[in-house]
C-alpha cells in the first residue's frame, strides 16, 4: 500500500472511537483530512466538532459539520488527531503544521486522545524530527539562543505565522531521551508559548497503518 492508502485505512479504523460521541474533537494535517472525510458520513450522528486549526475549520465546513467553541463544550471524550513522530511510550512531536498549540490544548482538554499515524512516523527516540516550538514574535531570537545551550540548531520557520498570530522555531538534532522533562524545561523559557513534545500528555492509543493493517498500540 502506498503511504496515503495507509493514512486513509488508519484514518478509517478511528471511526471506532467516535462511537456514541456527540462532539469529536480534530487535529490538523494529511491523515487527519482522511479522518475529516469519513467523519462527514456520520455528521448526522455527532452534534459538532471542535477544531484545532483554521485549516481544519474550513475543511469541517466543506462538508457540513458544525465546527464548536471548546470554551462551550467543556471536556471532550474523545480528540483524533496525527503526529509527526511516537515512540512506543506513546510520547510525540507534533507541529509540522503549525496547529501545535490549539493540538495541545484539545488534547489536553479530552479523555480520550487517538493518534493515528502511518509506520513511517513510529521512532523509538523521538528528535530526527525537528521539534517545533511556537514563541512570541519579540522572543523568537532569545528562545533560539537558549535552545543552542539545551544541544538543538533552531531554525526560524520564515514566512509563517501560526494561528494565534506567533511564530514558530523548528529545532534539529535534539536526542530527545526524556520528553517529559524536555518538554517542561522549554515551556518554562520565557517567550515560549508551548512546544511540540506531546509527553506530559501522552496519546492514549495510537493506530499504526502498516503493510495491510492496523497496528493498536
Amino acid at each position: 500500500m502506498t503511504q496515503d492508502e495507509l493514512k486513509q485505512k488508519v484514518a478509517h479504523a478511528a471511526l471506532h472511537y467516535i462511537k456514541d460521541v456527540s462532539i469529536v474533537g480534530v487535529g490538523t494535517g494529511s491523515t487527519v483530512r482522511h479522518f475529516i472525510d469519513y467523519l462527514a458520513e456520520f455528521k448526522s450522528d455527532i452534534e459538532g466538532a471542535v477544531s484545532s486549526s483554521e485549516m481544519t475549520t474550513a475543511h469541517l465546513k466543506k462538508v457540513g459539520i458544525p465546527v464548536l467553541d471548546l470554551n462551550a463544550v467543556g471536556t471532550l471524550d474523545v480528540y483524533i488527531d496525527g503526529a509527526d513522530e511516537v515512540t512506543p511510550h506513546k510520547h510525540m512531536i507534533k507541529g509540522g503544521g503549525g496547529a501545535l498549540t490549539r493540538e495541545k490544548i484539545i488534547g489536553a482538554a479530552s479523555k480520550k486522545f487517538i493518534c493515528i499515524v502511518d509506520e513511517t512516523k513510529c521512532v523509538d527516540v523521538l528528535g530526527a524530527f525537528p521539534l517545533p516550538i511556537e514563541v512570541i514574535p519579540m522572543a523568537r531570537s532569545y528562545v533560539a539562543r537558549e535552545m543552542v545551550k539545551l544541544g538543538g540548531q533552531p531554525v526560524w520557520r520564515e514566512n509563517f505565522i501560526t494561528d494565534n498570530h506567533n511564530e514558530i522555531i523548528d529545532v534539529h538534532n535534539l536526542n530527545i531521551l526524556d520528553p517529559i522533562e524536555l518538554e517542561k524545561i522549554i515551556n518554562n523559557i520565557t517567550g515560549v508559548v508551548t512546544n511540540g513534545l506531546f509527553a506530559m500528555r501522552a496519546a492514549d492509543v495510537v493506530l499504526v497503518g502498516s503493510g495491510t493493517e492496523v497496528i493498536t498500540r
